[in-house]
């Protein structure tokens, strides 16, 4: 049983990673575009944009409601990061070494 916790968390802070990945290519993408370095008539980049937005959208989206742009600059970015990355140290390993406790898996 500790086995598959362990495992679950493993998918899970994995899966916070990509994420947390996907937002910063994503930004540093949208700046690219808004700065005229490169822009989105390339298909392929056009593909990689849209994909990038598919996936951070839904994250970012609530965020974007309640946290005004500062100056123009989105920052709902930069808070999402923080958040993921306080869960990815703070509450997954916290919650693994309950759940193994609860279990009666002890240390590992």
């Amino acid at each position: 049983m500790v086995a598959i916790i362990n495992f679950v968390f493993f998918i899970a802070g994995a899966l916070l990673s990509l994420l947390w990945w996907a937002i910063i290519i994503s930004a540093v993408l949208s700046w690219l575009v808004a700065f005229d370095i490169i822009n989105l008539r390339n298909p392929y980049l056009r593909q990689i944009a849209d994909f990038l937005d598919r996936v951070t959208d839904p994250v970012l989206r609530p965020f974007r409601r309640i946290i005004p742009p500062l100056g123009g600059v989105d920052i709902s970015p930069i808070i999402v990061l923080l958040i993921i990355t306080g869960v990815r140290v703070y509450l997954l390993p916290a919650l693994q070494h309950t759940l193994i406790g609860l279990v009666g898996g002890g240390y590992y």
